[in-house]
């Protein structure tokens, strides 16, 4: 498989599909979450979402041979699955019944401004820059312009929807630290799926803590949110992960990076054409501060440490580096 240092490029086609999958895919998602939780409960549509793509995943890793998981693997997507689908996409799911598909996708986009401020917190962490730190408080800046009281350029954003997307979205850049350490294997693909399964039981699980099973009424499920959570299992899960990955290995992480500049504004104008969400101008001010703050964080340069040399480079261990260039994404 060609890599971004091999001089066997791919076809420029299936660059471009694969970046029009991520890019628009990933971008439409936060509209279908929103029409599939309609009549669907929010932590069921999700639980459920993640335990079918995860067992797709799963059977496909199998086949492709990679070997039967350990039980430390196991507590390893527990944690991760836990962290970046239960608090991260559950978030998300819960709040988008208090807060428009476009402003959440938004308030998402700033996970790379939390990694980049985790990864100097956390011990050993290094300063950064000068364009990360101007990046940094750019960006909360325009979060804080966005979810502030009041009705400043005809927009208001719901606080606790807000605070439930802002929480979730620190809990994702965590669980996307760990995700570089934690023992899972080294296939991408199954630890992907063991991951995807993991929070989805822990999902089903918040559903039926919650009450949703009692609250369902199967009879009212309409025929749109049923479209929208297979698209969300079909396209968001399966095509758009697959993709992901694919451009992981082929192209330069920091341009994959770019969906998380381009997600946001997908989402919004969807939310906009599509669902009638106001586009207030509150809304364009944030989000071009946000997404400004996003690009000065992700396409700066940080130096970082050399790894000991008793830890010999395993394909885990190299997806991860592949991957620090690249913010992580709910698939």
């Amino acid at each position: 498989m060609p890599t971004p240092d091999s001089g066997n490029a791919p076809p420029r086609w299936r660059v471009a599909v694969a970046f029009a999958c991520i890019y628009l895919i990933w971008g439409s998602t936060y509209l279908a979450i929103r029409f599939a939780i309609e009549t669907l409960p929010p932590f069921l549509m999700a639980g459920l979402r993640f335990i079918i793509a995860g067992s797709i995943l799963y059977l496909l890793a199998r086949l492709r041979g990679a070997p039967p998981p350990q039980r430390r693997n196991w507590q390893g997507a527990l944690v991760v699955g836990g962290l970046l689908l239960l608090c991260g996409n559950g978030g998300v799911v819960w709040a988008e019944r208090r807060v428009a598909s476009g402003l959440a996708a938004l308030l998402v986009g700033g996970v790379p401004l939390y990694i980049a401020l985790l990864e100097w917190l956390t011990p050993r962490g290094m300063r950064p820059g000068r364009r990360v730190t101007f990046g940094l408080v750019l960006g909360f800046v325009g979060i804080t312009l966005l979810v502030a009281p009041g009705s400043l350029g005809g927009s208001h954003v719901d606080p606790i929807g807000a605070l439930a997307l802002i929480v979730g979205s620190f809990m994702w850049a965590l669980g996307s630290l760990y995700s570089r350490r934690a023992p899972l294997p080294d296939s991408p693909l199954l630890g992907t799926a063991m991951e995807m399964l993991s929070g989805g039981a822990l999902l089903l699980a918040a559903s039926a803590i919650t009450g949703e099973p009692r609250q369902l009424d199967v009879g009212a499920v309409s025929l749109r949110s049923l479209a929208a959570f297979g698209y969300l299992v079909l396209f968001g899960s399966l095509i758009g992960f697959t993709a992901y990955i694919w451009l992981l290995r082929v192209v330069p992480a920091t341009r994959v990076a770019t969906y998380a500049y381009v997600n946001p504004v997908v989402a919004i104008l969807l939310g906009w054409v599509v669902a009638g969400e106001p586009l207030a101008a509150r809304t364009i001010l944030a989000a071009a501060v946000i997404i400004s703050a996003v690009v000065l964080v992700t396409t700066s340069r940080v130096p970082r440490k050399p790894e000991p040399a008793a830890l010999a480079p395993t394909p885990a261990r190299d997806q991860a580096r592949r991957e620090e260039g690249a913010p992580q994404r709910a698939c």
